[in-house]
């Protein structure tokens, strides 16, 4: 990237002298924002379309415009763009590449605009775009969960609260719970898009131009659903890419969490589960270990977006309107958001579906903790026992199973009567993990008959989804 001094700034009529280098070098955004090159271009092309419809610019003079973008997109497609730092964003690149190309027709583009408005279009193109593509990359996600949990659905395992055993549950009914999360991530993007999709350009640096210009003509040529309607709050409104960060932040601790799980489950302690070792990696001195870094790092990346998210909430906190200078600070936070979140999310994809899910180690864990006590409490209910006494005299059954060193099933039917004579022989169909699993079969419950409904459900919710886009 060259980094020679130009004079020919684009608001160099106001100055006697050049900027020093070090501004300039301080100042410059073009080596991130150069990410908004294909947007920038993409709005730039409706603009000048838009110009020549309003009799702005003439038909000769758009088509210069148009064929310059293009053989500007194809420079930078093809890595031969020479970008200059000194030319300061990714903007005036273009726009000085331009005039090279097509000559004095090229200045003409910028009529009826300004970077500022031009700079909230191209975000708010680039966020649209991401959203998209994100939406695409979740839903796939979730298909390699609801298939994991298809085959998962009468593998039966400890459930757990405050990571103590709590009661049985199937396996592919805890994975549900993942699908569940990040199908609310979608709904959550889908719904920040809304308000991603308004279209700011036409609104100048603050208020407006003196051009008859038609905004409805460029929103319609770049697909977005309204119009501004305060050029003032346009071109300082960074709520979208606050939201935007938001939401991802909120997907990236879901994986997060599902990351927790993976590398609990797969540890010599719980052994439920064992990683692909494509995922893991060992260790330099201890030649035993398999640590599971893939879902490490996953869990610790979602400290970067919370960081950003708290980076774009400060830079927007004191900002009086209209544009500032601190918002050339609000892309790198939220490229980086993207980025993180979509690899993220595309490994856990591919991670998936090469989890061992070790059955018997999950059977054997619903050996201990006295798993069953809620159902017997339950049964006791059924029997005509209020909740509150059943508790009870469940909690006083576990005391004695725990002073004994003995298991519920192994109680005889005299012990059980001890405690209280509302017990009979039933109490034994109660003691049966399966049972325990499969009573639970309404909506929402663990049941596999209705881990394999749900399945089905979210497969359906999915592709209403996908056919509202």
């Amino acid at each position: 990237m060259s980094t020679e001094p130009k004079k020919n700034k684009p608001w160099k009529g106001r100055f006697q002298s050049n900027t020093e280098p070090m501004v300039e070098e301080f100042t410059a955004s073009v080596t991130f924002d150069r990410t908004l090159a294909p947007y920038d271009i993409l709005g730039s092309k409706a603009h000048a379309t838009m110009l020549k419809e309003c009799k702005i610019i003439n038909g000769q003079e758009c088509k210069d415009i148009l064929a310059g973008l293009e053989s500007i997109e194809e420079e930078i497609n093809n890595g031969q763009f020479a970008w200059n730092i000194s030319l300061e964003d990714v903007h005036m690149n273009i726009e000085n590449r331009l005039v090279e190309i097509i000559g004095e027709t090229g200045k003409k583009l910028h009529t009826a605009r300004s970077r500022n408005d031009q700079v909230a279009t191209d975000l708010r193109l680039y966020a649209r775009t991401q959203v998209d593509e994100l939406i695409t990359i979740l839903a796939n996600l979730i298909h390699k969960i609801v298939a994991l949990a298809e085959k998962e659905a009468f593998s039966i395992m400890p459930g757990f609260t405050h990571l103590q055993v709590a009661q049985p549950v199937t396996m592919g009914h805890h994975l549900l719970a993942w699908a569940e999360m990040i199908l609310r991530d979608i709904e959550r993007l889908r719904d920040c898009r809304k308000r991603i999709n308004v279209l700011p350009l036409g609104s100048g640096a603050l208020a407006g131009t003196t051009f008859k210009i038609d905004r409805k003509i460029t929103a319609k040529l770049l697909e977005f659903e309204h119009v501004s309607e305060n050029s003032m709050d346009a071109v300082s409104d960074r709520d979208f890419v606050i939201e935007f960060i938001s939401s991802l932040t909120l997907t990236m601790i879901h994986f997060s969490r599902m990351c927790e799980e993976l590398i609990i489950w797969s540890s010599q302690q719980f052994n439920f589960i064992e990683i692909s070792d494509e995922y893991c990696t060992g260790s330099s001195m201890m030649p035993q270990k398999k640590n599971p870094d893939v879902p490490e790092l996953i869990r610790g990346k979602s400290g970067r977006l919370l960081g950003s998210l708290v980076a774009i909430m400060t830079i927007m906190k004191s900002q009086p309107l209209c544009y500032n200078k601190d918002n050339q600070e609000d892309k790198e936070p939220l490229f980086d958001a993207v980025v993180t979140t979509k690899q993220s999310a595309q490994i856990l994809s591919n991670l998936i579906p090469r989890i061992e899910i070790k059955r018997q180690n999950l059977l054997d864990a619903t050996k201990d903790g006295f798993i069953l006590a809620t159902d017997i409490a339950d049964h006791l209910v059924r029997k005509g026992t209020s909740f509150r006494d059943a508790h009870e005299l469940t909690g006083r059954i576990v005391r004695k199973a725990i002073k004994e060193s003995k298991k519920l099933e192994e109680f005889t039917l005299k012990e059980f009567q001890d405690i209280s004579t509302v017990f009979d022989e039933s109490i034994y169909q109660v003691l049966s993990l399966q049972q325990a699993v499969n009573i639970r079969n309404h909506i929402g419950g663990t049941a596999p008959s209705e881990v394999i409904s749900a399945c089905t459900r979210i497969k359906k919710r999915l592709k209403k989804l996908n056919e509202k886009k």
